[in-house]
Formats: structure tokens, C-alpha cells, sequence
């Protein structure tokens, strides 16, 4: 399963604004992608609602990710490994904006 980690750097963590920006980009890349913090199961990275009551506060460090099953042979492990670096970028740059 390609992941990749990221820290949350929004101050008020994933709620409103930094949530609605992140899953957009999430949307927009199409992939299924997941969102977890240590001691949770993940939540559906595409869905405002989950990811915003999941709690994800400042400085919590996530992992983002996307099963080989839903890979299903359309898109590289590569490809996709990118697209999670690149939200995981969107979530480290939130906390300048």
C-alpha cells in the first residue's frame, strides 16, 4: 500500500478551512485515499464530514494512504506515492497560509 506521512500545521488542525482545502485536493486527485492518526482507524480522506470529526489537531502527524486493491492496475505505485506526497505537502504548508 503506497503511504506517505505528513504533520498537520494548520492551527486550528483539519477543521473548516484547512479540511475543505485539503479534501478537495484529495477529490481532485480521484484516488481513494485514506487518512489515519496513531491509535485510529482511518477515515475516508475525500469526505469533509469524516475527516473534520476525526480530530486531527495541530502537530498530530498522519499517514496517508491508498491500497494496491484500489490501485487495480490504473495508476503506477509511483504515480500514486506522488499524489500522496503532494497532499502531504498541502498539509505541511497550511500552517504558513
Amino acid at each position: 500500500m503506497p503511504t506517505h506521512k505528513a504533520v498537520v500545521t494548520a492551527a486550528i488542525g483539519l477543521h473548516a478551512r484547512p479540511a475543505a482545502v485539503f479534501v478537495r485536493a484529495v477529490n481532485e486527485t480521484g484516488l481513494p485515499v485514506t487518512i489515519t492518526k496513531e491509535g485510529s482507524g482511518g477515515v475516508d480522506a475525500g469526505s469533509l464530514l469524516q475527516v473534520m470529526t476525526a480530530d486531527f489537531p495541530q502537530g498530530c502527524e498522519v499517514e496517508l494512504g491508498i491500497s494496491e486493491a484500489a490501485l487495480n492496475g490504473h495508476l503506477s505505485r509511483e504515480k500514486a506515492e506522488e499524489a500522496l506526497r503532494s497532499l502531504g505537502d498541502l498539509l505541511e504548508s497550511q500552517g504558513t497560509v
